[in-house]
Order: C-alpha cells, then structure tokens, then sequence
C-alpha cells in the first residue's frame, strides 16, 4: 500500500470535507485537499470505496464524489426519509439503509439499484456487510438484528433484542460481530448467533471500530477512547482524544504501527499513533480543526493501478451476488444482458422492478 491517505469528514454544515495526509518524521502534516457542498441538510453517513466516496444526509440523497477526479459523480434517489447507514462492498456495490425502513443494494458499474428490501419497521439503523459479501447484518427500531443472504437477496434470520441498537459491526475477519445498544456493546459468535461478552461503557456510545479481531475501540457522549479487549471485554487502554464528545473514528496501518483517525463536535480530526501490540497512551501524530460539528468519517485510499480488477486484494474471492456470481451456480442459468448478470432461478423469483430514479453521470 502507498502512503497514500486521505481523511474525509461530514458534518451538521451540510460540507464535506477532504484531508490529504502527510506522513512525517514526527509530526503528520494534514492539508485540505478539497470540499463538495452537494447536501441540502446535515451529513449523517460517508463511506469509501478506491474511487468514490458517498455521502448520506438528512435531505433524503445519497451523493456520489470521484476522489479520483475529485469531481462530483451525481446522486442516488430513492430513499424516503433520512439516508442512516452507507458501505462499500469492495469496488462493486454499495449499500444504503434509510429512514424508511429500506436497504437497498446498489452496482456501482451504472449505479442501479439492483435490489431494495424491506428491512425494518421503522428506521435502519446501522447495516454491515460480511467480508465474504454474502452476509449483512442490519439494526433498526423495531428491536430486531437482521442477517441478510445477500446471495439471494432476502431475510436469513431474525433476532430480536430487548432494546434498540444503533451500531452493527463485523470483526475484520467475519467470526464475530459487535451490536451496541445505548452504553452497551454485545459480542456475537457468527456460528452460533449468541453472545459471547458484553463490554460496558460509562455513557451513550456513538461509534466502535475494530482495530484488529481482538480490540475494539468505543467513543461516546465525552472526550475519551478507550480500546477494549474483545475476549475478556476488558479495558485495555484509555485516552482523552477531544474537548467534546467523539462522533466518529477509523484506523488503517501504517509499518507497523495503527493509526487511530478520530473525529468530534468539536471540529477536530485527529491522528494517533498506536502499537497494538503493546498498547500504552497513544501517541498525537497530527490534527485538523475543520471548525465544523463532524458528523461522520471515512478514510480513501486509491486503489492499486489496475483499475478494472475485479478481485481485489482486501476481498476475498466470494462478492455480494444479489445478481453478481463468479461461477454459476450447479443447475442454474445465468444470462448476460449487456447490463448485468442476473441470476435467474425458476421463473418463480424474477425481479421485475427495475427502480431507476437516480442521475449519475
């Protein structure tokens, strides 16, 4: 991976903005690279893929940007409602849960959405996809956990909780994953769908981020960070990041150290640098006021130089198949019209709506 970097925050002031980051001896240099104003209302949600990014907000659209050409890429329309929770899946899908109870599931080839379920009553919440991308879990307030077949495109299983969540997450390597619940977060074992631990933290939790399978960093309505150990839901380390309450944080390595990205009401972004193998107080490597109230965070970085690889390094070979499959399927025939490939079963499960409301260029 290049050195390549770029921080990308929105906030309650309808702007986006982008950070390029410049590694340094000891302390990062963190320059405005650019800012899109294509929102009517707050920032809610900012996901990254190699090229794009999206933004969702409170206007009801999800707005597409090119990092590459740092150029506007047009909007998705479909939503009703606030737009919540937005990811990547690699470099060919993204997902979007809203207000309106609905995730839908877009290819980012011609960005159609290729297929909308009706996940909640109520809002979706939070949604996470499986690195293998045939799984996605999704919260809403209607007090369930929703496992997806993405495969398939419909409903696998559903839990339901004692209270709402806000905050579904996969670990990095798929085997477990992290539900939280107001100052709460429950660890699930993925092969027996129960819960293995529950970490408490001191007050409303609004952001986690597995830094690796084992450590999970929590943020909440104060200043501080702490990282717990998954295993024994322990706190590990804990560090004042802000002056005011953390909304976000990301991480991504560096040699051989963690970069912890963390973001606040406050309008700061911060780097810090943190040895996960012998974990003290980290370290500040840098910091950005954006003088805006942050909403949202999300790290870019470009993909390697060839562009139309299908496989990339981060994922494994299988991807989400709502109609992409790398190999047909035993006794199933899949036709490939000039636009996609769709997976046709026996007639009974043809998708006939073809939802297409969005401009993109």
């Amino acid at each position: 991976m290049g050195d390549h970097v770029e921080l990308v925050a929105g906030c309650y002031e309808q702007i986006v903005f982008g950070y390029r980051v410049y590694p340094g001896d000891k302390e990062w240099a963190i320059e405005p690279n650019f800012t899109h104003h294509a929102h009517t209302a707050s920032l809610t949600s900012v996901s990254s893929s190699d090229q794009f990014i999206a933004t969702g907000s409170k206007d009801e659209t999800i707005q597409l940007y090119d990092m590459s050409k740092k150029t506007e890429h047009g909007a998705l329309l479909l939503h009703n409602g606030t737009i919540s929770c937005l990811e990547f899946y690699g470099t060919s899908h993204l997902l979007s849960g809203g207000q309106d109870g609905l995730i839908c599931v877009w290819s980012t080839k011609k960005w159609e959405c290729l297929k909308s379920l009706n996940a909640h009553k109520g809002r979706v919440t939070s949604l996470s996809v499986h690195r293998s991308g045939k799984l996605a879990l999704s919260v809403g307030t209607d007090k369930t956990l929703r496992t997806w077949n993405l495969i398939e495109g419909r409903s696998a299983f559903i839990k339901n909780l004692k209270q709402n969540a806000e905050i579904v997450l996969w670990s990095p390597d798929g085997d477990q994953y992290a539900v939280v619940g107001n100052d709460r977060v429950d660890i699930y074992i993925l092969k027996s769908a129960t819960i293995t631990g529950t970490i408490a933290f001191t007050q409303r939790i609004s952001c986690v981020k597995f830094l690796k399978n084992t450590l999970l960093a929590v943020g909440g309505n104060d200043e501080s960070v702490r990282i717990y150990d998954v295993t024994s839901q322990k706190c590990v380390c804990e560090f004042k990041a802000h002056e005011n309450r953390v909304k976000a944080i990301e991480s991504f390595m560096k040699d051989d150290f963690c970069v912890l990205v963390t973001a606040s009401n406050d309008g700061f972004i911060k780097l810090w640098k943190l040895n996960l193998e012998n974990l003290e107080t980290p370290s500040l490597l840098g910091q950005v006021n954006t003088t805006a109230r942050l909403t949202c965070l999300s790290i870019w970085k470009p993909g390697e130089a060839k562009e139309t690889s299908t496989e990339q390094s981060a994922q494994p070979e299988a991807s989400i198949a709502v109609v992409v499959l790398p190999k047909p399927a035993k006794g199933k025939r899949v036709r490939l019209p000039g636009e996609e490939v769709i997976l046709e079963e026996s007639s009974s499960t043809k998708e006939g709506k073809k939802k297409k409301k969005q401009k993109a260029q």
